[in-house]
């Protein structure tokens, strides 16, 4: 047996001071990593008049932060804010627990980015209520009434308010997956106040509020011409209004199709078609042959065995192709061009598309082998977003012929055409019914908004097919490719589109 050579003393102390550097750079990054956020100051904004105080624990790297205040609500706030000064980009996340029951169900308690410390500065916060309600709050001017978007997904839930330019997003991770709240624009200055805040909705009464796992990130200001586009494919649960993430990158994907068996979502990039399964992952390219320019306007049949798409590799201007789902070799349809594909009749033997034909855009329907194409709408101005509704009886499109773009319905041989959205303050644009009928889901822009451009704010609006008024269900930026072409789930549950942002390079 071969004895064991001592280790000489030199090669013991050279190996000490190696395991030491290693233990020094491990305790660093771990108190880097638990840096406390160095605040500029404390401030009772508005009218609050108990006493109100911040504590920092560095064992536990939680701040614990007591205010009070009647409200940060409507036109002007009062609230106890622990800030700093900051400019640009902004990644902003914590964890918030409340200490005892409290008085009030709607204490609130978050991040919040001020242009000012005035009562009624515009700014725009990420509070959790007393009850778990979670809010996206936003003032856009000054003295100006609050707005807010809801969050279906309650506290506990880390909070994450990032903002890119003029784009604020909320999202929240909670059980290791993200949920995007919603993103609105609101231009403030480049440098301005950000920190954590407590409001005790009571102007009587202190709460406190824990903030853990604090992380406070400037990014620095990037010029508009230096901003790259993300794009996210989701889904939302339109009965909880949950929204969950597929796909996000830094990259331009549009308008999502869901596959007959609940499994796949079918969407547009480069111009060409991709698939990606409804959980995540690799999208998968779709051979489409020789027709590689296919624009946003594509859907598979009734069966699910065929997809139509809308393409202009031939001469610049679109036509309508029909291949099998899984890719290959497409036959045209339309001889004549432009024509943007829409819907598929419930039977699988007619489609529904918009043309322009003499200067003129309107509805027109073909058989899927092709021939004559019938024209079913008139107006003046632009008829667009032909979709069917499951029974086969209506097409649902919207039209501008009255001077506000809404969602109209006809009967499948373009009789009786009647509008379906009201008159506010809303454009509505590609209407998709349900799987039963019940309901249709429309994207709109706001009034002054001309066309269905991109890269706007938008909101997706739920409406009864049988009438009443239509319900926001989700807020994000985007527009053109959120939700050209039906995109609801085959059990009627959710349904899939794109948002997007202006980030970063």
């Amino acid at each position: 047996m071969r004895p064991i050579s001592p280790v000489p003393a030199a090669r013991n102390l050279k190996t000490i001071f190696h395991l030491s550097l290693v233990l020094v750079a491990l305790f660093s990054f771990a108190t880097l990593a638990y840096a406390q956020t160095k605040f500029d100051g404390q401030t009772k904004v508005g009218r609050v008049h108990l006493p109100c105080s911040m504590k920092y624990d560095s064992a536990a790297h939680t701040y614990t932060i007591t205010g009070s205040g009647n409200n940060m609500w409507a036109n002007e706030d009062d609230f106890y804010y622990v800030w700093r000064h900051a400019s640009g980009d902004l990644h902003l996340s914590t964890d918030i627990s409340w200490v005892g029951e409290g008085k009030q169900p709607h204490r609130k308690a978050g991040w919040v980015v001020r242009a000012g410390l005035n009562s009624d500065d515009p700014y725009v916060d990420a509070v959790a209520h007393g009850v778990g309600l979670i809010c996206l709050q936003y003032r856009t001017t000054t003295g100006g009434t609050t707005s807010e978007v809801q969050s279906p997904v309650a506290a506990p839930a880390r909070m994450i308010l990032e903002r890119t330019g003029d784009q604020f997003t909320l999202t929240l991770v909670k059980d290791d997956v993200k949920h995007i709240v919603g993103t609105i624009t609101l231009r403030m200055p480049a440098d301005v106040y950000a920190g954590l805040a407590v409001c005790s909705h009571d102007s009587t009464t202190q709460e406190t509020a824990v903030f853990s796992d604090v992380k406070f990130t400037q990014t620095g200001e990037v010029k508009v011409d230096q901003q790259v586009l993300e794009s996210t494919l989701e889904t939302i649960d339109v009965s909880s209004g949950v929204r969950t993430i597929v796909r996000s990158a830094k990259e331009h994907f549009e308008a999502p199709n869901w596959s007959r068996d609940g499994n796949t979502l079918y969407f547009n990039s480069d111009g060409k078609i991709y698939t990606i399964p409804v959980g995540g992952g690799t999208p998968t390219l779709i051979n489409t042959g020789s027709q590689t320019k296919c624009n946003n306007d594509h859907g598979l049949s009734p069966d699910g065995k065929l997809l139509a798409i809308s393409d202009q590799s031939k001469d610049g201007s679109s036509r309508i192709y029909i291949l099998p789902s899984g890719g290959g070799d497409p036959r045209l349809v339309t001889e004549n061009a432009p024509s943007y594909w829409h819907g598929w009749s419930p039977d699988g033997k007619t489609l529904a598309y918009c043309a322009e034909r003499d200067g003129n855009f309107d509805v027109y329907t073909i058989s899927v082998n092709g021939g004559k194409e019938i024209r079913l709408t008139t107006a003046p101005g632009l008829d667009d977003g032909p979709d069917y509704s499951p029974d086969g009886k209506y097409i649902y499109f919207n039209s501008v012929r009255t001077g506000q773009m809404k969602i109209w319905r006809m009967k499948a041989d373009g009789s009786e055409q009647t509008q379906i959205t009201p008159d506010d303050g809303y454009n509505d644009w590609f209407a998709h019914p349900s799987p039963d009928g019940k309901w249709i889901v429309f994207v709109s822009y706001d009034k002054s908004v001309e066309g269905h451009p991109e890269n706007k704010d938008v909101v997706l609006r739920l409406m009864p097919t049988s009438g009443g008024e239509p319900k926001i269900i989700a807020t994000l930026f985007g527009g053109q490719g959120t939700i050209n072409v039906p995109s609801w789930s085959p059990d009627g549950k959710r349904v899939a589109f794109v948002s997007y942002r202006l980030i970063a390079p």
